[in-house]
């Protein structure tokens, strides 16, 4: 007996938002991922301004800014932020740094 295996088909996201709460994320097929912004710390500690400079690509969302990576699969199958709490940390030092400089 054969068993037919479909390869995964992620669809594009078409448009994103970041509010102070949640990250929306629409698809190209028709769905809109909601997902809450503790998921994600660089978004839940950015400015609005670096919130909405992102960039849409094929597999994902990219936050020049944050030098952060959300891929769209990633959304579907529910996965946080794998970032451990030691680099986040180091990334918001970082910042207060860059700040004290401004």
């Amino acid at each position: 007996m054969s068993t037919l295996i479909r390869p995964e088909i992620v669809p594009e996201p078409v448009a994103a938002a970041v509010s102070d709460e949640q990250l929306s994320v629409s698809l190209a097929d028709g769905r809109v991922i909601l997902v809450p912004l503790l998921w994600f710390p660089r978004l839940r500690h950015a400015s609005a301004k670096e919130r909405s400079n992102f960039e849409l690509g094929r597999n994902g969302i990219h936050w020049p800014d944050l030098d952060e990576d959300i891929p769209v699969a990633g959304l579907l199958n529910g996965e946080k932020s794998g970032e451990s709490l030691a680099s986040i940390q180091r990334w918001l030092e970082q910042r207060e740094m860059k700040r004290g400089r401004s």
